[in-house]
């Protein structure tokens, strides 16, 4: 049989997990209670008549206890979802506990005021961007450079052993007949093939370049025609000349052709130039004093 000023009494003046002291007052940690104070009205363990409100998951709920079930400790509270609308959930409370104590009802209803505001700054605070404060894992840090520094050790030795093992192998002290993982021998023949390629690119291709010439085919031009006129004169002069210079002279008569052809081309190719220049124009200006004509070009 349940009677709640005994509980009270072996509560309020012996012991209670629930309870916190402290300078202010009294509070109770108890999840049930109402208004979190200490006392008798408020305490979810001396009344067995009790309702609250919990919050699940943002989920409000109206939890309520009577003495008719005191007996089931699985089915001491009954529960009712509330809904997100505030008057509606107000609604729901006037009428489970319409024949309740009026400091009940009234509790119940400030508490979902309160749960219903703390609700709405939440919404409003997960909703802004707020700067996040990140700690830094120091150990896991220094582990993993340590690990990289061995790692690195590591590798640097197995290249050095690696490469004494090829020096001595080149150097010829292990003999003609070597017993090689074919993976290794693939690997050097590799490195092999792209050190030949490497080196064929590296040979460097003639650079082409195109220069202008007509300004010194001209000049050729000139020099050959002096030059021709100086080896006429110079064979007018030698009439007596032996026989293999006869040959050199009629080669040289062909070739003294060939340029004196050229430099009339050449003629040929600068008179219509020539022609197109702008021609002169004469004006006579006749003044009226004086009878003398001037004559202007233009």
């Amino acid at each position: 049989m349940q009677h709640d000023e005994v509980i009270w009494q072996v509560i309020r003046h012996n012991h209670c997990s629930f309870m916190a002291k402290i300078t202010t007052g009294n509070f109770c940690r108890n999840p049930y209670n109402i208004t979190g104070v200490c006392n008798r009205s408020s305490c979810p363990l001396a009344n067995s008549r009790y309702a609250t409100i919990r919050d699940h998951d943002g989920v409000f709920y109206l939890y309520m206890k009577t003495i008719e079930r005191a007996h089931k400790p699985n089915e001491l509270w009954e529960r009712v979802k509330l809904p997100r609308n505030y008057e509606k959930a107000l609604e729901i409370i006037d009428k489970h506990l319409m024949y309740w104590p009026k400091f009940l009802v009234h509790k119940a209803k400030q508490r979902l005021t309160k749960m219903t505001q703390m609700r709405i700054r939440m919404r409003k605070l997960a909703l802004k961007t707020r700067e996040k404060i990140m700690t830094t894992p120091r150990k896991e840090i220094k582990r993993e450079s340590r690990r990289e520094k061995k790692a690195e050790t590591a590798a640097e030795l197995d290249k050095s052993i690696e490469k004494e093992l090829l020096e001595r192998l080149n150097g010829g002290l292990y003999g003609d007949i070597h017993n090689i993982l074919p993976n290794y021998f693939n690997k050097i023949l590799d490195e092999n093939e792209l050190q030949a390629v490497s080196d064929d690119d590296d040979v460097v291709e003639p650079e082409i370049e195109y220069v202008q010439g007509y300004d010194d085919l001209e000049e050729e031009d000139d020099i050959e025609d002096f030059g021709g006129f100086a080896i006429d004169e110079s064979l007018k002069n030698n009439d007596d000349t032996p026989e293999d210079e006869e040959e050199m002279d009629t080669v040289d008569h062909k070739r003294l052709k060939i340029r004196s052809e050229s430099a009339r081309r050449k003629v040929e190719e600068d008179e219509p130039r020539k022609l197109k220049k702008k021609a002169r124009v004469l004006v006579e200006v006749e003044n009226e004093d004086a009878s003398e004509r001037q004559r202007e070009t233009f």
